[in-house]
């Protein structure tokens, strides 16, 4: 006897609809990567993988949802990295040179994907698990490191200079230089670690 899935299970990802998700996303980073994310769009997705126009709007609604799922899965590996890539990102490193470098890679993968965040609109804004993920792992890391206090919003201050807006702002309109911004960075961090 088959049972039917519950009413709030999402219902199992047949084969092919897996397969085309992955064609499609594979494809989607691949346009993003060699033309830009100004160049891609749901035709030449659709054509890239092989599929149908009328599926990828199926799966994922809009070019902002497509867009949104492309960053997912970057975020998604860039987690994987922090969590068991090799040090000073990933374990192994001293709890400040992981602090460290967590605020450099992420700096970076920031300012990396911004066109591509923007693509992705309201559909691509940090999800509340992504930005969880950040906030714990530097809780975490200064668990780690001694530091008293309120960890919870001291995780936040030291991630605020990270996100988009505020490097945009410094880089495309002060045209601050991101090793300095880096350096900033260290230097609070340093601070809040005393």
């Amino acid at each position: 006897m088959k049972l039917l899935p519950l009413a709030d299970e999402p219902a199992p990802e047949r084969a092919d609809a897996a397969r085309n998700r992955e064609a499609i996303l594979a494809a989607a980073l691949r346009l993003v990567e060699s033309r830009g994310v100004g160049c891609v769009t749901m035709d030449t997705v659709a054509t890239e993988a092989g599929v149908g126009k009328g599926t990828l709007f199926r799966r994922f609604d809009s070019r902002e949802g497509l867009m949104a799922a492309v960053l997912n899965t970057s975020e998604t590996q860039w987690q994987a990295s922090v969590i068991g890539g090799p040090p000073p990102l990933g374990p192994g490193a001293p709890a400040m040179e992981r602090l460290l470098a967590f605020g450099h890679s992420r700096l970076r993968t920031n300012l990396t994907h911004a066109s591509l965040i923007e693509a992705a609109g309201r559909a691509g804004q940090r999800s509340v698990a992504a930005m969880s993920f950040a906030n714990m792992h530097v809780r975490y890391l200064l668990r780690e490191l001694g530091v008293d206090g309120d960890l919870p919003l001291l995780a936040t201050a030291i991630l605020a200079p990270l996100e988009l807006v505020v490097l945009e702002q410094q880089v495309e309109r002060e045209r601050i230089p991101v090793e300095r911004l880096e350096a900033g960075w260290d230097d609070l961090v340093r601070r809040v670690v005393g």
